[in-house]
């Protein structure tokens, strides 16, 4: 088991305090659901856990050694997928895999994949949101990380794609610890262990939608 701790994560643009204080432990074998609205951080603070956004603070630790994202190179515990696609539109699925592993195991792990065999011979063009998706979600699961962060991996993309998402999610937590930010809250809520909620720059430990209510970052109707 390994422990990823983020301690009291803080950040300004200009005179605009957008994080003050966020903080939270993630084990392997976790999931934790990141909630807030629009512009509250929660995409900010991913860049700054990965070292992408070398601003603000944040001091982060994995099995009690710290150390800071912006100066140290965190992506060689921390997998990352980001809210915007990666991968290029003109090359063939089949042709992808080989470059991210050259191991034949986790070639084969790609390659096999019910969903990606259907697949494999199209472009990344040519594929649905949702075969993209999760298309990026078993590469990035499959790299040799303890940790994964995942920036909206259900937005926009079909019902079918979303369950096969949380079955992948869901078989990959046994080896990794796993970050999930997404305004679909009930899809999030299916497969976390525990949550955190965003708000006026902090982070609020919720357990249900009722608390996502009671917190007003959903309607109360």
């Amino acid at each position: 088991m390994a422990i990823f701790k983020l301690h009291n994560a803080s950040i300004n643009f200009g005179k605009k305090e957008i994080l003050k204080e966020v903080s939270f432990s993630l084990e392997t074998g976790e999931i934790l659901g990141i909630f807030g609205r629009n512009g509250c951080g929660k995409s900010t603070l991913l860049k700054m856990i990965f070292g992408t956004l070398r601003k603000g603070s944040v001091t982060v630790s994995i099995d009690g050694i710290n150390f800071n994202p912006s100066e140290n190179i965190s992506s060689e515990c921390i997998a990352y997928l980001s809210q915007h696609s990666f991968l290029p539109k003109n090359s063939k699925v089949r042709d992808l895999i080989p470059i991210y592993f050259s191991e034949e195991k986790k070639q084969d792990a790609i390659f096999y994949d019910a969903l990606i065999a259907k697949i494999a011979a199209k472009k990344v063009g040519e594929l649905s949101l949702g075969q993209v998706r999760y298309l990026e979600v078993l590469l990035v699961g499959n790299l040799d990380h303890s940790f994964l962060m995942l920036d909206e991996p259900f937005s926009m993309i079909d019902p079918l794609y979303k369950v096969e998402i949380k079955s992948l999610l869901n078989k990959l937590k046994v080896e990794k610890g796993i970050l999930i930010t997404d305004h679909y809250y009930e899809d999030v809520l299916d497969i976390t262990s525990k949550n955190l909620l965003i708000k006026n720059g902090v982070g609020i430990p919720i357990k249900s939608k009722e608390d996502l209510k009671r917190l007003e970052y959903l309607g109360k109707s």
